[in-house]
């Protein structure tokens, strides 16, 4: 492959890699390419596909010479999933990458897609590792990154206050960093975190719901455990993981297509249906059909019908990430 642009701090390498299932990561990898491109070239054509989009043939045509050699930017989401056929076309466009063009590659990692993991790293792309953030640590670390990515100290207790307000979601954690920026003058500490996020508990409840149905279950009762503690409402966590598994099985039951349509057919947002597409892997029927009846019971426990809420809720939360790794088995 030529590589004469393909230093691994060059978004113009002719392609860029990024790794792992964390969405605001693969994100930036992404946005990050984008930006060094229109930097270059206002007028730099952004082409943003997912496997469904490219067909057999569909990058040769997206990659062949243009009369004004225009910059270009092709962005393949989820390559894992590509047909055998279009990962031969990947394979073959790597020995011999066009002018003026980058191709970014998302990859979630693993077994799935192996081959064309292993063919772009052999063909020297430039590698973004985007791993999923797993542990409290972990994300006390990106807070902590964030903060000084934007000039700007906060204490160690402030990104401890943050990080136990807003909860496991990088987006939203980016979010609130760059709020406080924003609006703070000088060093942030933990009363101004307190000030801004008082009240944010009750989201913690969707943050259960998230790990539930992404079959995480450790991670699931730390957020339940940190939940309850903080005084949110049982009915709100039974009612959040209701939502989750809904979305679950209206979404594996549509037809497929864009995610503004789905958006349409399904009444969700648009950036809900990606997300829900992430949380759909190990799922069936009969899975979700298991996860609503637990919900369900768990609904009736925190409502009278048992001696033990937080019991009933921790029985739910297990068996909403079972079903999800299980298909309900």
């Amino acid at each position: 492959m030529a590589t004469r642009r393909n230093s691994t701090d060059d978004p113009l390498a002719p392609v860029t890699l990024a790794v792992g299932q964390e969405d605001l990561l693969l994100d930036r990898a992404v946005q990050h390419v984008v930006a060094a491109a229109r930097a270059s070239d206002a007028d730099t054509d952004v082409r943003d596909l997912t496997p469904d989009q490219l067909q057999p043939g569909t990058l040769a045509e997206l990659t062949s010479p243009s009369l004004f050699a225009e910059r270009k930017v092709v962005i393949v989401r989820n390559s894992q999933d590509l047909s055998a056929d279009t990962v031969k076309d990947v394979k073959a466009y790597l020995t011999a990458p066009a002018e003026e063009i980058t191709l970014v590659l998302l990859h979630a990692g693993g077994a799935k897609g192996k081959g064309l993991l292993d063919a772009v790293r052999k063909a020297g792309a430039r590698e973004v590792a985007c791993p999923r953030t797993t542990k409290p640590a972990e994300r006390l670390t990106f807070v902590r990154s964030e903060f000084r990515a934007l000039g700007r100290s906060a204490t160690p207790e402030a990104c401890q206050a943050l990080v136990d307000s807003i909860g496991s979601d990088l987006r939203e954690l980016a979010s609130a960093v760059s709020q406080l920026v924003a609006d703070i003058e000088g060093t942030i500490d933990e009363a101004v975190v307190g000030r801004y996020y008082t009240g944010r508990a009750e989201a913690s409840s969707f943050a259960v719901a998230d790990r539930a149905v992404e079959g995480r279950a450790a991670e699931a009762l730390e957020a339940l455990r940190w939940s309850l503690s903080t005084g949110v409402a049982p009915v709100l966590i039974t009612s959040a993981l209701a939502q989750g598994v809904r979305a679950i099985g209206k979404l594996s039951s549509a037809r497929g297509g864009r995610p503004a349509d789905l958006a349409r057919e399904l009444g969700m947002p648009p950036w809900k249906i990606d997300r829900v597409r992430q949380q759909m892997r190990g799922w069936t029927p009969d899975g979700v059909s298991v996860a609503l009846r637990a919900v369900a019971a768990a609904d009736a426990g925190v409502k009278g019908g048992g001696d033990d809420p937080e019991y009933a809720l921790e029985k739910a939360v297990v068996a909403v990430a079972h079903a999800a790794r299980s298909g309900g088995r």
